[in-house]
């Protein structure tokens, strides 16, 4: 059992991620998203309106809102039990005004760039490029760089 406290490598976990989508493609027909798990999470909530958005049947994709509560069960198991350290839900610097203010904005970009993106990354980036999709893989590209660019930008200020 000690396997399971250390790091895995890349190229175990890699193909295990990379199992996931044929399994999940052959056993459910579905496809893989957060980004929109969260946006049917606020159909649900919302009162219906007289918007294109909200014509869909919802429970057609409860499914995802059990796999987002399954992520975030399985990430706190993995945390308390799984852990040979204690693992902080937030690191330090971001339980004051500046880091809550840093969270809430960078949670407004991340909502507005998944939307603007059609999907987050792991969406575009397991799910998509995993079956050819040209759309995911811009989108892919996109995100590094971006990400390349606010590191540029971190490190230098």
């Amino acid at each position: 059992m000690e396997w399971v406290f250390e790091t895995w490598n890349w190229y175990i976990a890699g193909p295990l991620i990379g199992l996931f989508v044929p399994v999940l493609l052959i056993v459910t027909n579905k496809m893989l998203g957060i980004s929109s798990s969260f946006e049917h999470l606020c159909m649900m909530l919302l009162p219906r309106e007289k918007h294109s958005i909200f014509n869909f049947n919802w429970k057609d994709s409860g499914w995802k809102i059990y796999f987002v509560i399954g992520i975030m069960i399985g990430a706190y198991i993995a945390t308390k039990f799984l852990s040979s350290t204690d693992v902080p839900f937030l690191p330090h610097h971001y339980y004051s005004w500046s880091g809550m203010v840093t969270l809430f904005v960078g949670g407004i970009l991340v909502g507005f760039g998944t939307r603007y993106a059609n999907g987050c990354t792991s969406g575009h980036s397991i799910f998509g490029l995993s079956i050819l999709s040209s759309a995911s893989l811009k989108a892919t590209v996109s995100f590094f760089i971006g990400g390349l660019i606010y590191t540029a930008f971190s490190y230098f200020l």
